[in-house]
């Protein structure tokens, strides 16, 4: 796949409109990209998009959530303003002044109460959405308490960068969309799930990784990054590789998955990160907790501008996502079995730790 090619589908995945819960535009998206690249194809109860390739060695699940942050209409006042919930971490202060799209194509900008004394005051419960309305009935032509919008971010390119909407975690759905088209020989079992409602509490992929049962498995997600002016300090960048987890709040990497990932890279020659969040979580955090444990590491793509309408991604880190991806789930099942009954434990966690 070329990249242009690769940059067309990253924004066309990104694009589509899915806030957790209501993700079914997106698998609509993502699932003809799959057309003869799998074996098998099917959506479980939650919603997860789950696609096969088959194989006689260990099963691999590779997650990528479909979902993306959003607000949910709570209440139309009399002149037709909404107010609004969130559909999982809004930031009031990016919000302000942003649009929002409905799924039937209502547009509105976000404001906020101008009466408030301080803008610490600003809070989700003390803004509104205008979407034109001049009374309650007439907005309930256009919307309805429950309704469900996202963030407005078009899908551009500049300087090898992408900045969307959604790249969080389209992109890591991109990633394993990518993966099926390269289809890499491999005796391995590989499950490319792509899930739900991660944004409201990894809850897709613990029912996925329930109907799997995998040896091991790996979350595939945006993080954060450490590299613009006066950030907070954080040894990842953008441009640098993708990363390879070692902790953040819902999880501590299987130390023998994160070994494998590092060895996988090494061989390949693909220029790596470790990343350590101290907030935030993905849905290794609720895999590795499943059907009494599952071996579960992750690899994640930098980003900057996380939860915001302009995300931004390099284009290379994602294309070294895909192939440090491929070369592990291309490792036999003979080494397999010995990584994961090494014992090497506090030898790769210290190693990871220090780089």
């Amino acid at each position: 796949m070329n990249d242009s090619n690769f940059v067309e589908m990253i924004a066309s995945i990104a694009q589509a409109f899915g806030p957790s819960g209501n993700e079914r535009n997106v698998r609509e998206v993502i699932e003809p990209m799959l057309s003869g690249c799998v074996d098998e194809v099917r959506v479980d109860a939650l919603g997860n998009l789950i696609a096969v390739k088959k194989g006689a060695g260990k099963k691999i699940m590779l997650a990528a959530h479909m979902d993306e942050i959003g607000v949910l209409v709570t209440f139309i006042d009399e002149k037709g303003f909404l107010r609004f919930g969130n559909v999982g971490g809004v930031s009031p202060f990016i919000s302000v002044g942003m649009r929002v799209i409905f799924e039937n194509g209502t547009v509105g900008t976000v404001w906020y109460e101008e009466k408030m004394d301080s803008m610490k005051e600003l809070k989700l419960d003390r803004m509104f959405i205008d979407i034109g309305a001049v009374s309650r009935e007439e907005a309930e032509t256009m919307v309805c308490v429950g309704d469900m919008a996202v963030f407005c971010g078009e899908a551009v390119e500049t300087n090898g960068r992408i900045i969307s909407k959604a790249l969080d975690d389209r992109a890591g759905c991109a990633a394993l969309v990518a993966l099926a088209r390269m289809m890499p020989e491999t005796e391995n079992e590989v499950y490319y799930v792509f899930t739900v409602q991660e944004e409201v509490g990894l809850r897709g992929a613990r029912t996925a990784a329930w109907g799997i049962m995998p040896d091991m498995a790996l979350a595939v997600d945006v993080t954060d990054v450490g590299d613009m002016p006066e950030s907070h300090h954080m040894a990842v960048s953008i441009g640098k590789g993708p990363t390879i987890k070692i902790k953040d709040s819902s999880i501590v990497c299987h130390p023998d998955v994160v070994s494998r990932l590092r060895s996988c890279a090494e061989k390949a020659e693909i220029p790596f990160q470790y990343e350590v969040l101290t907030a935030g979580g993905t849905d290794a955090g609720s895999i590795h907790l499943t059907a009494g444990g599952i071996p579960t590491g992750a690899v994640s793509i930098p980003t900057r501008f996380l939860h915001s309408p302009s995300e931004m991604i390099s284009v290379e880190d994602l294309k070294g996502v895909v192939n440090l991806l491929a070369a592990f789930i291309q490792a036999g099942e003979e080494s397999q079995e010995e990584d994961l009954s090494s014992g090497q434990d506090g030898e790769d966690t210290n190693d990871a730790g220090e780089n």
